[in-house]
């Protein structure tokens, strides 16, 4: 539910004035699916529960029928997300590049969150752009003063990234138009940092997948066993008035 609740508040799921360069039909749909799993899983916990303490039958078979429509859903969704990975890293490259050419120091509201998010990314990755540095030769403020800026979170000086977000100025001055090559700036794009973040924790994340497969397997096994051990009420042995 959480991450769900994240990925909408991102996305504003719910505000028809969300910027236009955050609106993503398909991660809109994933963050509601997220949600929704979320939510029928405690509500199906707290009815399983039930269905064991007060022995109906009724409610463990349909805990049961849940827990295997949420298995079948999450690997679903897993396999639409292999096979539909590239096509959801090129919309989230596109929703990443339009936040960094608007990206604003000054802004607030929800522009300011989107911008501290991705400032954290660039930061705990040790990235900048979502390719690489050169993205943010297209950010109007720094366009403006002639690159003689960069991105603080970008830095790959101990003291620069202290300032988590905004533009630091370089430390020797450019003649003419600097480039993103004169910035002390980290040269891997955060796509590289994603990927490699993923194939270092490949084995926590399939672990954590296979081991929330086993749980719910027990919790089907458990809850049929128990339906089945329940014993309802024979009433053609009651007495004949």
């Amino acid at each position: 539910v959480r991450v769900g609740l994240f990925v909408c508040q991102l996305l504003d799921c719910v505000s028809p004035l969300a910027p236009a360069e955050m609106s993503s039909a398909n991660l809109k749909t994933g963050a509601g699916i997220l949600i929704g799993i979320g939510f029928l899983t405690m509500l199906m916990g707290f009815l399983g529960c039930l269905g064991a303490v007060k022995e109906i039958r009724c409610l463990l078979g349909l805990y049961f029928s849940c827990l295997m429509l949420i298995l079948i859903t999450q690997v679903t969704a897993g396999l639409v997300i292999y096979f539909q990975k590239q096509m959801l890293k090129d919309e989230l490259a596109r929703i990443v590049e339009d936040l960094i050419e608007d990206y604003d120091p000054t802004a607030d509201g929800q522009k300011k969150d989107l911008q501290e998010v991705w400032d954290y990314v660039q930061k705990q990755l040790h990235c900048c752009g979502w390719n690489g540095a050169e993205d943010w030769e297209r950010n109007e403020i720094l366009l403006n003063q002639s690159l003689s800026k960069y991105p603080c979170t970008c830095s790959n000086h101990s003291k620069d990234a202290e300032e988590n977000k905004g533009f630091c100025y370089m430390p020797e001055p450019v003649n003419g138009t600097a480039t993103s090559a004169d910035w002390p700036v980290h040269e891997q794009g955060c796509t590289d940092g994603v990927d490699i973040w993923l194939r270092d924790n490949l084995g926590i994340i399939l672990g954590v997948c296979t081991g929330v497969a086993v749980i719910e397997l027990v919790g089907m096994i458990l809850s049929i066993s128990l339906c089945k051990n329940i014993h309802s009420e024979d009433y053609t042995k009651v007495p004949k008035s």
